[in-house]
């Protein structure tokens, strides 16, 4: 029997806190950290280890980041080695004709991004997808923050809530509901994961539409320009073929040798440097190249600490939700903050159908505050176990909606600390990201809650 503890409700207060804060516009770091201090005080019962808490919580977070932070610097360290000798440009051209407007632009990326998400997962496919055809549907006028929503919502919500390639998401849901496969929940799954998808990405292609025709102005900003005459050298015409078809050649190599998530990345990481070290040679002399690549490195890097800075000290916080973070930081006692406000308010759900439905929605969401979409699986698949044994009701489709709503939540489509990929690869604000997702995702919630308490 799960029951909370003063600690418990200073961390809800300093949630809804932050989120006040959200809601004002304002930056939320600095409640983050008074957060993070409150927290180890109250833990430890001592000032200096409360201090000690707002460091170790920071440097556990950066270890969470770094692969992000590292993939993302490197590939735009690349994407300015392109855009240096025109590559960039002539690699595109192709692309054009499939991109004829802003709304072909919007479905391309998003389509694109389901299927490269659905094989390598979301965040080496940011990284994939953002560095060959973002900039055609930027030429094109797609505004930047729609493209990177688009790219978001496809990626780390559609694809990744199904997961119906690799099924990660759904082999932990149904393990921890007592089922025997995946395959169970993949099935419960498909009319709600449907309802979702479509519901949300609809709504975000008609608010996208709304926003281009009261401000027309907004694409012509967010175009891509250059000053650069394109330079057809036979040097700029080899990368421009050999960028696309070494990032093919990853692809399919994740999928020949099954090469998942930080292994995928990695591939992605490492042939971005290959391709601006070989950048750097062809544009300069051999001797000048030494120098060129370390200010791409620097550049690229610069970039990623400056959007991951803030994010770091925001993940922190929220990282104290999961139980390995909090026992990492606060001790080997600590347990996980957001799992137990989860499960506790499990066991105040009344037992009929349409508030378990709710509480099992709620409670997922709530778990995937701590931006780890898959952390909060084994509590949405325990709690449809307890509750199918409870009432009737079915517990593969209980789970799978769990399942979809911890993973569009932690997944990262409406915490400024999950779509940091996607926003740093488009060059926009986290927050304004939010602001876009925000609305579809919510819609797309109560259009799939209300398909569960029909079907279920």
């Amino acid at each position: 029997m799960i029951s909370l503890g003063l600690l418990h409700y200073i961390y809800i207060a300093m949630v809804l806190v932050i989120i006040i804060t959200m809601g004002f516009k304002k930056d939320t770091v600095l409640p983050c950290i008074i957060g993070l201090f409150i927290i180890g005080y109250v833990s430890s019962g001592s000032i200096v280890k409360a201090v000690q808490v707002i460091f170790n919580s920071l440097i556990a977070s950066g270890k969470e980041f770094w692969s992000i932070i590292t993939i993302i610097s490197l590939v735009v360290a690349m994407s300015r080695a392109l855009r240096d000798i025109g590559a960039d440009e002539l690699m595109m051209s192709p692309i054009k004709k499939l991109m004829i407007n802003k709304n072909v632009a919007f479905w391309s990326l998003g389509v694109v991004m389901t299927v490269v998400s659905l094989i390598i997962w979301p965040s080496p496919a940011v990284a994939l997808v953002g560095a060959i055809m973002l900039p055609a549907a930027l030429k094109v006028g797609l505004p930047a923050v729609w493209a990177a929503s688009a790219m978001n919502l496809f990626g780390h919500g559609i694809a990744l809530s199904g997961d119906y390639f690799i099924q990660g998401a759904p082999s932990i849901t149904a393990k921890a509901a007592g089922l025997k496969n995946a395959s169970s929940v993949i099935s419960a799954s498909i009319p709600l994961w449907i309802t979702m998808s479509i519901v949300t990405t609809l709504t975000a292609f008609f608010m996208m539409r709304r926003d281009l025709k009261n401000c027309p102005e907004i694409a012509a900003t967010l175009e891509v320009t250059t000053n650069k005459t394109l330079d057809a050298s036979f040097g700029t015409t080899f990368v421009a073929f050999a960028t696309p078809l070494a990032f093919l050649l990853d692809a399919y190599l994740m999928f020949k040798y099954e090469l998942r998530g930080g292994d995928s990345t990695a591939l992605i990481g490492g042939t971005a440097v290959i391709i601006m070290s070989v950048v750097a040679v062809i544009e300069h002399k051999f001797s000048d190249s030494f120098e060129k690549v370390t200010d791409y490195i620097r550049d690229g890097f610069t970039f990623g600490i400056k959007i991951f800075a803030p994010v770091v000290v925001i993940g922190a916080f929220f990282f104290l939700g999961s139980e390995g973070m909090a026992k990492e930081v606060l001790g080997p006692n600590a347990t996980g903050l957001l799992t137990d406000i989860g499960s506790y308010l499990a066991q105040k759900a009344p037992l009929s159908k349409f508030p378990v439905v709710l509480i099992q929605a709620f409670v997922g969401a709530i778990i995937g505050l701590d931006g780890s979409g898959f952390a909060g699986l084994p509590l949405v698949g325990s709690l449809a176990q307890t509750f199918s044994q409870a009432i009737s009701i079915n517990k593969e489709g209980l789970a799978a909606l769990g399942q979809i709503s911890t993973v569009w939540v932690g997944g990262g489509t409406i915490i400024p600390w999950g779509v940091i990929p996607v926003a740093a690869i488009c060059g926009v604000e986290p927050l304004d990201l939010v602001r876009k997702n925000m609305i579809p995702v919510m819609v797309g919630f109560a259009a799939t809650i209300i398909v569960a308490m029909i079907i279920l």
